[in-house]
């Protein structure tokens, strides 16, 4: 800083006190003012923006003042937040399902100082994802954003994924469309719908058939307050589903719950309206402080589900104004979230575990609004735990009250699972399995078949599948799912080589993009969403025609809830398992399934070439990623990966599938962590 111009500064110091001026001026980040609200630069003036009511403090000396600055700027250096970073954090973002099996090396001197390194990866990463360059280092508002040549409105789901910091903006707008459409798989199937108007309409329910899984059982004949009933009117729906018919009369008891349910059942709204129900029935006056306690803690495994637990929360406390609903989950600023908190009414908190200890560690005062917990709720509590989020749930439980009512929701219960019930909750719980021995796994009208052919024939068969589905169903709807992020990334760019109307979605994306491409999905038809497994679970795609897997899945579990995409709420839907001839032994974990032997599609010369040129205009660098990717994957699985030098000849297949003579280097310390040198047949680099 020149002395000169502080200097002149100083000549301003009987207009206005020093250190407010160079904190708007400089952005000191120990300032009061920043504490308290986000920065915005103005233009210079020697009177005090009215916001700015700071105290009054005594003049420094010039040397003072340079100091302060040197040491803002080395503070600055070493320990300034870095949005894009985030995604770099060590639960890669709550999207850990991915990430644990897709090899990635640690980075060098990975430590908080590197942070500078990381801005710069991730603007380079938030360019090639977030659709174009940013001419300023922070992210754009939810109203520049545009996917696909539309302009998406804010609102809905996407309200609680925003990296949008203006206060002025209205967060509480609402996209009616996209949030009729998700509540369909959270309460159940409605009375009726009119698609056009947005609007309920009467139905009757026929037995059997699409409304099988709905109960005979209405909402008013639970004892359910009027104002929680009225919402749930409003919304369209009459009949429980049969999970809720379960659940809630046990949770409206105060009882301890694991329950164990298909996916797309109406789990979600099963826990949510028992726990409104218990912050409602509190007194009014520890409903009316200005920060209450925290009285009802969601636990969800992604930033989706977490996002679309919220939005529906919010729906059904349409006539409980005295109730706020907020969220908290990772690539969103800690900071704005605490903002939020602070400002908004926050007696119920959904949350990703990883980013909800960052506020128990980090944030002041949090700690103490988790003792008012009332109810503490582990959805997809087999996911959480799949992801390695134990220790962490394991110190969340720790920082609620004890004396609190505790629900599990589990598509699945395995040895995991029942370990963690013996600490999350009593001893009297009751476990309710409404998936009874004998009944499918999977939705009984959703068709099931796999096709097994070499590796260098899974794009173009992938290519005609897709083609000869669109030809037959003009309101297609199609999530592709592969086997790591860098995978999926080169599978979309080339369906987009090939002209099909494509969005992809995974864990190195940002958030806002994949929030937008999430509602994007959700509301369209005539879109395929390539995604890795952060989409497998929970989240709601309404009227999904047909889901492919592409490759491996981790488990049956895991091909399971990538199926249940689709056929959901009673629905028909179809189901593609591609596997190479050395993957088949996957058919043997779900032999129980009706699964069918599929007919490969003809794929005539032209459409092969066609291919094979859409290959040729794929960006060499994600073909790259792809292939390293691919192989940390298949090295991560014990059959597979049990003869090494035969996983790299099916590497090096799979690297002539996306049209490469040679196979790329890899660097050498990635290989020593795969335990992969010196084995013929990789390039070190």
């Amino acid at each position: 800083m020149p002395a000169q111009l502080l200097s002149q500064l100083r000549l301003l110091q009987p207009l206005l006190p020093m250190k407010p001026l160079l904190s708007r001026t400089f952005f000191f980040p120990s300032s009061k003012f920043l504490r308290n609200a986000p920065f915005r630069p103005r233009a210079f003036s020697a009177r005090p923006h009215p916001r700015d009511k700071l105290p009054l403090r005594p003049s420094k000396s010039l040397v003072e003042d340079e100091a302060d600055l040197s040491d803002w700027l080395d503070d600055l250096r070493s320990a300034r937040p870095d949005p894009f970073a985030t995604r770099l954090d060590r639960r890669a973002d709550d999207d850990g399902d991915e990430e644990q099996r897709e090899f990635r090396p640690p980075r060098r001197n990975d430590r908080v100082s590197t942070l500078g390194k990381r801005r710069g990866e991730g603007l380079r990463r938030g360019r090639q994802d977030g659709g174009g360059a940013r001419r300023k280092f922070q992210p754009r508002s939810e109203d520049e954003d545009n996917v696909g040549g539309r302009n998406l409105k804010r609102g809905g789901v996407g309200e609680f994924l925003t990296e949008d910091e203006d206060e002025d903006e209205d967060e509480e707008s609402e996209d009616e469309e996209i949030l009729n459409k998700s509540r369909t798989a959270l309460f159940g199937q409605p009375s009726g719908f009119d698609r056009r108007t947005a609007e309920p309409v009467p139905r009757p329910s026929s037995p059997g058939g699409s409304d099988s899984y709905l109960s005979d059982t209405r909402f008013d004949q639970c004892s359910i307050s009027p104002l929680s009933l009225k919402g749930v009117k409003d919304a369209g729906y009459e009949k429980m589903t049969v999970v809720q018919e379960a659940t809630l009369p046990v949770i409206l008891k105060g009882k301890d719950v694991l329950a164990k349910a298909k996916t797309g059942t109406g789990k979600t709204v099963a826990f949510l309206l028992p726990s409104i129900e218990a912050v409602a029935k509190l007194p009014p006056s520890d409903r009316d402080q200005r920060r209450p306690p925290i009285h009802v803690l969601v636990i969800c495994p992604t930033r989706e589900l977490a996002s679309q637990a919220a939005a529906e929360a919010n729906k059904l406390l349409k006539y409980h104004p005295t109730i706020g609903v907020q969220v908290v989950i990772g690539g969103t600023r800690l900071a704005l979230e605490q903002k939020r908190m602070q400002a908004n009414p926050c007696q119920i908190l959904v949350a990703t575990p990883g980013r909800l200890r960052d506020h128990i560690e980090n944030t002041a005062g949090f700690a103490t609004r988790l003792m008012g917990v009332k109810v503490l709720v582990l959805d997809e509590a087999d996911h959480l735990l799949d992801m390695g989020f134990r220790k962490d749930i394991e110190k969340i439980i720790a920082a609620v009250p004890k004396q609190r009512q505790s629900l599990m929701f589990s598509a699945t219960i395995p040895e995991e699972v029942r370990q963690v019930c013996h600490i999350a909750l009593r001893r009297d719980h009751e476990f309710i399995n409404t998936v009874q021995e004998g009944t499918e796994e999977t939705h009984s009208q959703v068709r099931q078949k796999h096709l097994v052919a070499p590796l260098d024939k899974h794009f173009p068969l992938l290519y005609a599948l897709l083609k000869d589905h669109i030809a037959d169903d003009v309101d297609y709807k199609v999530l592709v799912f592969c086997t790591t992020a860098m995978v999926t990334r080169l599978v979309a760019d080339l369906l987009g080589e090939l002209k099909l109307n494509v969005r992809e979605i995974h864990s190195r994306k940002p958030q806002s993009y994949r929030t937008r491409v999430s509602e994007e999905f959700r509301k369209s038809k005539g879109l395929i969403l390539v995604t890795s497994d952060v989409s497998a679970r929970g989240v709601d795609y309404p009227d999904v025609t047909l889901v492919v897997q592409v490759g491996l899945p981790s488990d049956r579990e895991q091909y399971i809830h990538r199926l249940g995409r689709t056929g959901r709420r009673g629905k028909e839907g179809q189901g593609i398992l591609l596997l190479a001839p050395w993957e088949d032994f996957f058919l043997h974990s779900v032999k129980d399934l009706p699964i069918e032997k599929g007919s490969e599609p003809s794929v005539d010369p032209e459409t092969k070439k066609k291919v094979e040129r859409a290959l040729s205009h794929v960006d060499m660098k994600n073909k790259e990623a792809a292939y390293q990717a691919w192989l940390g994957y298949y090295n991560s699985n014990k059959k597979v990966a049990r003869d090494k030098y035969r996983l790299v000849e099916l590497a090096n297949e799979f690297s002539r599938s996306m049209g490469l003579d040679n196979p790329p280097a890899i660097p050498k310390l990635v290989l020593g962590k795969m335990g992969l040198r010196n084995i013929p047949g990789l390039r070190a680099k």
